[in-house]
């Protein structure tokens, strides 16, 4: 598994998918997963955007296959975004095209206000850039009380809807309850209050915000206050779809995030 030392206490592990014709110089899409998730939660995007793009899929510090830190450590948005820095830096790249899920699109934001320079485009699916106090507390008091998987299980209905496949709920339940429990409740804990609002009326780079047209979390006003604060950003809302877009209609959404990638390009 490709690793890289983003520092003395994060092994960094990502993924490289390139289906590109060999003769060609492909730009490179940098894919960043949500809280309590991994690399693997982009499955059904990589067929579609790899035929085009250079596909890097990582894990943030502690998720996934990455290092996790002790409890206690002091997370924030910055910290996120240098490590995506660094991993640049070791891949050799000035720019990418950015896409995150969730909080992963939330790091996005943050990384292209923090690093404009190095952003050619970013996509944020079902991101919020507002996060209230009293939900983020109660989530990670879940946590801490009963686990990171029994947290998943008890809120699958506004991640994938009430008629998802039960199947993928299993699968999505077990990969959330792989994230060490202090990581997921710290973290929780960290994004409490935080509003973004002036940060991204900054952001320079295209940007698409992707997001369902009836939403199970928050209201759809809130990805349309988004696009507004953000200069030029498009919005794309999947009809008819509520919860997590990305992953109950992956196909959907990567072909957006692909017309994006290409009118931008």
């Amino acid at each position: 598994m490709p690793t890289v030392r983003i520092d003395d206490t994060l092994e960094m592990f990502y993924c490289i998918d390139d289906f590109t014709d060999p003769w060609l110089k492909p730009e490179t899409v940098l894919l960043h997963h949500g809280n309590a998730k991994n690399h693997r939660f982009w499955w059904a995007w990589v067929p579609i955007l790899a035929r085009h793009y250079r596909v890097v899929r990582m894990d943030a510090r502690g998720f996934g296959d990455s290092t996790a830190p002790p409890p206690g450590y002091n997370w924030s948005l910055e910290g996120f975004a240098t490590d995506i820095a660094r991993l640049l830096d070791h891949l050799g790249l000035e720019k990418m095209h950015f896409i995150g899920e969730t909080v992963g699109g939330t790091i996005g934001l943050q990384f292209a206000y923090q690093y404009p320079d190095r952003v050619k485009s970013l996509t944020a699916c079902t991101s919020p850039f507002k996060f209230a106090s009293s939900s983020r507390g109660e989530s990670a008091a879940y946590v801490e009380e009963h686990g990171v998987e029994a947290w998943a299980r008890s809120t699958m209905h506004r991640r994938l809807g009430k008629d998802s496949d039960p199947a993928l709920a299993e699968w999505y339940a077990q990969q959330m309850g792989r994230t060490r429990q202090s990581v997921v409740k710290d973290t929780l804990n960290y994004t409490r209050g935080i509003d973004l609002t002036e940060r991204i009326r900054q952001i320079k780079a295209p940007t698409l915000v992707i997001a369902p047209a009836d939403s199970a979390g928050q209201p759809a006003e809130a990805y349309r206050e988004q696009q507004r604060a953000i200069p030029g950003a498009r919005l794309f809302m999947v009809p008819g779809a509520g919860g997590f877009v990305q992953h109950t209609h992956p196909e959907v959404c990567a072909k957006a995030a692909l017309d994006f990638l290409r009118s931008v390009g």
